[in-house]
Formats: structure tokens, C-alpha cells, sequence
């Protein structure tokens, strides 16, 4: 294609040269010369002269390859195995490591002993084995003892007494444990009215307590088993000055059986055999059984189930058998932080001489000892956590009670008191609350309250049972060198109904009390701490049972060592 082009090129450029040589050539003819004179004349030209080409002849098809022939061929492959020689290197590899932190060492036993006013004797021990994966074991000893108290000196003393032993074994999957305390308590009866010119005898009005603890328990709560159970069993005992003794075995089992990831089924169980003498002998027995079934449903969770109680009490007519439903439902739209719950229920509540000795010191011989029967409870609250430092937990239930305990003063001895019954039922509004704020290990502060509004059927007051009880508490932690505790504390008035001498009867009513107790230790080095501690600073002698006023200012100090 490009030769073509270049024979066109080269006959147009011939063609215009052979015209102009033609015309020069005529110039010359007519005497045109140099130096001559421009003769007028006329150029004709002419432009319809057409310059032919001969045709190119053009070939449109493709050029052609023929493929090359495919013959057999054989090709041969050779394989060789090469092989290292064998021999041992050492390779020089150095690991690297985080170096772990120390234990810090542990200070598991501890030895306290300190003095006070009103002739007051403190002593206190535990010991504890060190840190263990395979078993705990642990005794304690307390001994607090005052030679002198409010009234009368030596007439009010008192003092109280204790030694325990107790310890864990965990094997695969099982944990066995147990524990043994004995405890001696000495009171008296100082709750007399004066006589002047009258010396009561001490001896006379001495109460003297022994007490014995004894329990056994397995159970495979920290196992990932789908069945989980916790059995318990133990005896009580306790004696008196006055001839009375009360002996009791019980043996309660606990259950959880879970389906699958959101549904469980528990079951529950306790026995008690008792076995009260005074006067007379009592046999009272108590049987519960329950069981629920509980299934989780996103954020809600529900529980119903149903308890059948028995009891041998013939207290005020008691009622021996009785059936409880129970329908929980409990929401949760914060997992973790927030849970919201309300139900119905009901429970028959063991009752023993062991329980209430420790409630109340002062109790007459051959008081009437007879279970608590909640026959309905309506009941709502929450559980909240803000921030990981502030747990709030409130909760507002309706009560009836079937022979609900009261206090009142005996008409034969009002430093002593009976056990009373309201003769129907005893309907009661409870509202609970409770805040505390951690932060980390340095401030704890605590609001507690708890009231009770009381309307019984018989009884002309709820006897020593106060109406509303709250406290606040604090501690703080000073750079581990010094920590303080305090609580202040309140429990409102109570009612109690003194016979006199004559016959007559008064209406009494218990003081309000607001306490405050302070405590602080100051740590000289690890293993010695100097102790203080300050009750009742306001001083008054207020009367939490009616007839019975309590210490004023009580302060006891001492030393701490820790090993």
C-alpha cells in the first residue's frame, strides 16, 4: 500500500515539473534576456487538464499459515530422591518469659486482746491455713466479758464465750465440709425494780446459756454438671440455768436440674426433729417440700412452682398442714445491672429456743415455742448496679402471719418475758431498702432501713417489735496504715405491758435509740495493729426491751497481731 502511494506522489511532482520547464522554454523563444524590456503578452492556464494513473491492483485476503504437523514424541521423566545427610543440630533457643508477680505473704492468723471500762475483758483469735487448691481449715476463739454493766454493778454483768472449729475439702467436682462451735453465755435477770434497803442477790437472778453446734454438708456447686445439690446436715443444742434444754437434728437438701440453656427444674427439701424440755416434754416436727420449675424467656424469667409444710406445733391452734403456691417473675433488661422481680409465696418458718436466746436473753421458763406460719406473701422489688460502685436493692411485700412471735413482760416476773400470740391472723406491710457504694478497697459506704407496719387482731400492740430500724455505715481505708469504722444507727419505740405488784398494769413504752459506734485500727507493721473502739457515744442508756436499759459510753482498746 505505501509503494502505491509513492509512484502517485512521484508522477504529480514530474507532471508540474514538465509544465513549468514548457513554459520557460516559450519565455526564451520571445526574446526575453536579461536587461531586456517586459513585452505585454497573456499566460494562458489551464486547469481541466486530468492527470491519469493506472489502477492498482489491491489483494484483500489474509495471509496464511499453515500449522505445523503434530507427531508422536516420547518423553521420558527421571525422579531422584535427594536426602540431607542425618545429624544432630542444637539449636541454641532461648524462650521469653513475663516474670509472674510475688504473692504477696499472707497474714491468715490473727490474735486480739484488749481492755475497756465497766471492768470489760476482750479477747479474740483465728487461724486459718494459707493458701490451699485442695482444703480450708480454720478455728476461731472469742471471749468478751464485762464485770460490771448499767444497773447495780455486778448485777448486770455480763459476758459470752465461743470456740469453733471448721473446714472444706474440695475434690473433682465434690466439696465436703463441716463445722463444731461451743458456746457458754452468762446474763442476769437485771430488769428488776428497785427496793430500797432491798440487796438482791446476783446469784439469784443469774441465767447461764451452753450451746453446741455441730454440722456436715457436701455438695457439687462449683461442678459444671447439668444436676447440682447441697445437703446439709446438723444438731443443736442448748441448756439452761433453769433446767430447760432443747435438742435439734435437721437435715435440708437443695437441687438444681438444668434442661437445657434456659429452663431448670429445682426441688427442695427440710426436716427437723425437735425435742424441747422444760416443764414438760414437746416433740415438734417439721417437714417442707418444694418444687419449681423455672424457664428464662429473653429478658424475663418465671418460676412457679408450689411448698407443702407440716408442723407438730398445737400452739394457738396451730395449723399442721398447709400447701403454698409460688409464681415468680423476674425482668431484666440490663443483664447484670439491673432486675426487676415480683411474686406470690408462702413458707412455714422454723422456730426454736436456740434462735430466740439469741434475740432475746431474757425469756421466762416454759415459754410456748410454735413455728411461723407466712401463709401469703405478695411481694415486688429490685436489684440495681450503677457503675460497679453503686448497688441499690429495694423490695415491698404484704404479709399474713399465723403465730407470729411477741415479746411482752411476764405478769409473774416483769424482768422476764413470755412468748405471745396474736390469736388471728397478723397482717404486716414490710418495705426494705438498701444502698452501698465501693470504691475499690479504700471507701465503702451503706444505707440500710427496714419497716414494719404491724396490725394485729388480738394483741393490743405489737409487743417489742419496732416499727422502723435503719443504719448508715462507712469505712475507709488510709494507705493500708489506718482504717476506720463507723455506724450510726437507729431503731424506733416499742411497746411492752408491765404488772405491778398489786396487781395493776402499765403500758410502756421502749426508747427510741440512735447509736453511734466508732472503730479504728492504726497498723504499726504487718504484724502489730493497735485497736479502739467507741459505742454508744451519745451516752444515753436507752431500753431496747423495756426494763432493761443498756451501757452507756463503752471503750475498748487493744492490740492486734497477725501472723
Amino acid at each position: 500500500m505505501r509503494n502505491k502511494l509513492r509512484l502517485a506522489s512521484l508522477a504529480i511532482v514530474l507532471s508540474v515539473g514538465y509544465s513549468y520547464l514548457n513554459t520557460a522554454q516559450a519565455q526564451n523563444q520571445q526574446g526575453w534576456s536579461e536587461g531586456g524590456k517586459l513585452q505585454d503578452a497573456e499566460v494562458v492556464v489551464e486547469k481541466d487538464r486530468v492527470i491519469e494513473l493506472p489502477q492498482a491492483a489491491r489483494n484483500y485476503e489474509k495471509f496464511r499459515i499453515n500449522p505445523p504437523q503434530v507427531g508422536e514424541r516420547n518423553v521420558r521423566y527421571r525422579f531422584s530422591d535427594y536426602r540431607l545427610p542425618d545429624q544432630n543440630v542444637d539449636l541454641q533457643m532461648k524462650v521469653l518469659t513475663i516474670k509472674q508477680d510475688e504473692l504477696n505473704k499472707l497474714y491468715g492468723n490473727y490474735l486480739k486482746a484488749g481492755i475497756g471500762n465497766y471492768g470489760t475483758l476482750y479477747l479474740k483469735g483465728y487461724f486459718h491455713n494459707k493458701r490451699s487448691k485442695d482444703a480450708s481449715i480454720g478455728a476461731n476463739f472469742s471471749h468478751v466479758a464485762s464485770a460490771k454493766g448499767p444497773v447495780d454493778k455486778s448485777n448486770s454483768a455480763a459476758s459470752q464465750s465461743d470456740i469453733s472449729l471448721h473446714g472444706e475439702r474440695y475434690l473433682q467436682g465434690l466439696t465436703i465440709g463441716g463445722d463444731l462451735k461451743y458456746g457458754r453465755e452468762k446474763r442476769h435477770f437485771y430488769g428488776y425494780e428497785p427496793v430500797e434497803g432491798v440487796e438482791v442477790d446476783k446469784d439469784t437472778i443469774k441465767q447461764v446459756f451452753n450451746r453446741i453446734h455441730a454440722q456436715g454438708f457436701f455438695h457439687n456447686q462449683n461442678s459444671n454438671a447439668p444436676f447440682l445439690y447441697r445437703t446439709n446436715a446438723r444438731f443443736r443444742y442448748i441448756n439452761d440455768r433453769y433446767d430447760m434444754s432443747e435438742s435439734n437434728f435437721a437435715v435440708d437438701f437443695r437441687s438444681e436440674y438444668g434442661i437445657d440453656d434456659v429452663s431448670a427444674f429445682k426441688v427442695d427439701a427440710d426436716l427437723s426433729l425437735l425435742s424441747h424440755k422444760d416443764s414438760t416434754d414437746v416433740s415438734r416436727g417439721l417437714f417442707k417440700l418444694n418444687a419449681a420449675y423455672e424457664r428464662q424467656f429473653d429478658v424475663v424469667r418465671l418460676t412457679i412452682g408450689a411448698k407443702v409444710a407440716y408442723t407438730g406445733d398445737e400452739v394457738n391452734d396451730a395449723r399442721q398442714f398447709n400447701v403454698y403456691p409460688m409464681v415468680r417473675v423476674g425482668l431484666e433488661p440490663i443483664k447484670g445491672n439491673l432486675l426487676l422481680y415480683a411474686g406470690i409465696g408462702g413458707d412455714l418458718e422454723r422456730t426454736t429456743l436456740y434462735d430466740l436466746t439469741q434475740e432475746n436473753p431474757f425469756l421466762a421458763p416454759n415459754v410456748q415455742v410454735a413455728d411461723v406460719n407466712k401463709g401469703l406473701e405478695i411481694y415486688g422489688g429490685l436489684q440495681a448496679n450503677i457503675a460497679n460502685y453503686v448497688h441499690i436493692n429495694g423490695r415491698v411485700a404484704y404479709q399474713n402471719y399465723r403465730n407470729l412471735y411477741f415479746y411482752n413482760n411476764s405478769a409473774v416476773d416483769p424482768s422476764k418475758f413470755e412468748l405471745v400470740y396474736d390469736d388471728g391472723v397478723t397482717n404486716v406491710l414490710n418495705i426494705f431498702a438498701e444502698a452501698s457504694f465501693n470504691y475499690s478497697d479504700e471507701v465503702r459506704l451503706g444505707l440500710k432501713a427496714d419497716y414494719n407496719s404491724y396490725n394485729t387482731a388480738s394483741l393490743e400492740q405489737p409487743f417489742h417489735r419496732p416499727e422502723l430500724i435503719t443504719s448508715v455505715y462507712g469505712t475507709y481505708n488510709f494507705y493500708d496504715k489506718i482504717l476506720f469504722n463507723t455506724e450510726l444507727y437507729y431503731i424506733g419505740d416499742s411497746f411492752g405491758r408491765i404488772t405491778r405488784a398489786d396487781g395493776t398494769t402499765e403500758l410502756r413504752k421502749s426508747d427510741s435509740i440512735v447509736d453511734l459506734n466508732l472503730k479504728g485500727d492504726y497498723k504499726f507493721t504487718n504484724n502489730f495493729t493497735v485497736f479502739l473502739m467507741a459505742n454508744n457515744l451519745f451516752g444515753k442508756k436507752y431500753e431496747r426491751f423495756v426494763n432493761y436499759p443498756n451501757k452507756s459510753i463503752n471503750l475498748i482498746g487493744g492490740i492486734t497481731y497477725s501472723f
